[in-house]
């Protein structure tokens, strides 16, 4: 059937601007340049890795399928995994609800309102139990979303592995464990910046000797992105964080051929294909050159950029939710073919509620569809040779590396941080692109153009607010058959390790044993370092 365009329609106005979210002009035809790509690129698995990190990719072993999960108790996450499982998923990925990402117990008076309501409530060790009951976690990758208390939630995850006779060599996963991001971007940071680091190194330290599979950071452009940055931003400011982590590791004595191949990233995917595409392309190509370059790796492991991606949050439409299937599909379809090395899709109502349980399946649905029904996974770097695409990543590259320069003149992540910079750009970049949708420059289908009628009686997810209650309810159960008084020698020596120099996973972890709370270990830290406020 053959739709027509009304009169109407075809004379309206073409606003169309035929440029990337970046801003970075598109030619009509893209013919072939000056330069040598086949000899520029290499091949997968060679440095510069621009064509990817493994030489086979996808055809030796397909992406790990994860859907990030986690809401209300442990108890009603734990059914969402094994029903996840069930159904294909290859990793697991926890969201942690927001008192757990700052610190707090479920029964704080600031936590009101929030338990269980954006991820799983994590109290103590108890709920870790809960949460993965009948999962063995030496079988299985786990990603968890957690920055400012990842050290602690890493601390009962290893726990929970150990009571479970876990070989901890073997033990593999990944936690986000990215605190610059959360002051440009997402606000979850409890210490300041300083303080912030020290954990982060003292992850990768401790990880290094008894975690060798653990990702000890997924280093994130993917909350940058959602909170309006471009492509090209998205790439810098993220790389630029992860030469400050290098750095920092390196300054308390860690060799990088030793940490650095457990660093992993976390990227967004959104709708401009081509150029997300030639993001990811991009991003590798100029990881390696700073380590090899910058930090003197030798380790090829150690200058190889393997990444998580999601797709846009930020994208989803509340308007016609459907409508977010297509660009779900589009936007993990570039993570492919840009070579992701695990992918989560997001549902299509996650711009009303978390995901119900038929829309999380239609999302992983979706990754399966392209990894068995494409044909994108049967060779490696489809689109490499693309004069658009090859252009799209040089043009990229170019224009992170002049943010990168940019950031170094101001003093390093840190101080661009607390400078502003990076805040600054993104607001820009934010405005500009608000800007464009309201001119109808830049068309988002069922929202500025092609609208139509809708039901608004959506099929959604709830949490209820009493779930607070039931959690503390369990939370105090936990205190009763704790040890009161050995909880309060482990609170203390955390006290002390943070006053030192000493490494403070070990105090964490025996105090996670002792089933002390999220909230007392934070307080602890607290107590010494004080919060940071903006």
């Amino acid at each position: 059937m053959v739709i027509h365009s009304t009169t109407e329609e075809m004379s309206k106005p073409n606003k169309r601007q035929f440029k990337t979210d970046s801003g970075i002009e598109i030619r009509g035809v893209y013919r072939p340049s000056e330069s040598n790509y086949e000899a520029k690129l290499g091949d997968p698995g060679e440095y510069p890795y621009t064509r990817g990190v493994y030489p086979t990719m996808y055809r030796s072993r397909l992406w790990t399928m994860r859907q990030y999960a986690g809401f209300g108790t442990a108890a009603e996450s734990n059914k969402r995994y094994k029903y996840l499982l069930s159904q294909g998923t290859t990793g697991l990925s926890v969201a942690f609800d927001l008192p757990t990402q700052m610190g707090y117990d479920s029964d704080h008076p600031i936590a009101e309102g929030e338990v269980g309501k954006v991820g799983v409530a994590i109290d103590t060790l108890s709920d870790i139990e809960m949460l993965f009951d009948g999962i063995m976690l030496q079988n299985i990758t786990t990603s968890m979303t957690i920055n400012a208390t990842a050290a602690i939630l890493l601390c009962m995850y290893v726990a929970l592995a150990k009571k479970q006779k876990a070989d901890l060599q073997k033990l593999s996963g990944t936690i986000q464990n990215d605190i610059l991001k959360e002051y440009v971007s997402r606000g979850t940071y409890i210490y300041p910046p300083k303080q912030s680091m020290r954990l982060v190194t003292d992850i990768f330290a401790w990880c290094s000797e008894h975690l060798p599979n653990w990702n000890t950071i997924s280093i994130s452009g993917y909350h940058i992105r959602e909170a309006g940055a471009t492509a090209v931003q998205e790439v810098a400011f993220t790389l630029a964080n992860a030469r400050e982590y290098v750095s920092a590791a390196v300054s308390a004595g860690l060799s990088v051929d030793t940490f650095a191949p457990r660093l992993s990233f976390f990227f967004n995917a959104h709708n401009n294909f081509f150029e997300e595409v030639a993001k990811f392309r991009a991003a590798r190509r100029l990881w390696a050159h700073m380590m090899k370059e910058e930090f003197h790796a030798t380790n090829p492991d150690a200058m190889k950029l393997r990444f998580h991606a999601q797709t846009g949050g930020s994208t989803l439409t509340a308007q016609h939710i459907e409508n977010n299937i297509p660009r779900v599909t589009l936007q993990a379809l570039a993570a492919v073919l840009g070579g992701a090395q695990s992918l989560h899709t997001n549902a299509k109502d996650e711009a009303l509620a978390l995901p119900t349980e038929e829309s999380a399946q239609l999302a992983l649905r979706t990754q399966q569809i392209i990894a068995y029904e494409s044909g994108a996974a049967d060779t490696v770097d489809p689109l490499a040779g693309s004069y658009f695409v090859e252009s799209l990543t040089d043009e990229i590259e170019l224009r992170a590396q002049e943010y990168l320069r940019r950031i170094a003149a101001l003093g390093g992540a840190v101080k661009a941080i607390e400078t502003h910079y990076y805040q600054n750009e993104i607001a820009d970049s934010a405005y500009e692109y608000q800007k464009a949708i309201d001119a109808k420059e830049k068309i988002i289908v069922g929202v500025n153009e092609f609208t139509s009628a809708e039901q608004t009686d959506q099929n959604l997810l709830r949490i209820d607010d009493a779930l607070r209650k039931e959690q503390t309810q369990r939370l105090n159960s936990v205190k009763k058959f704790r040890s009161a008084e050995d909880v309060q020698k482990k609170l203390e020596a955390i006290r002390k390790s943070a006053e030192g120099k000493e490494n403070l996973i070990p105090p964490i972890l025996s105090a996670v044993e002792a089933y002390a709370t999220i909230g007392e270990i934070s307080d602890a830290l607290r107590s010494v370092w004080g919060e940071h406020r903006e």
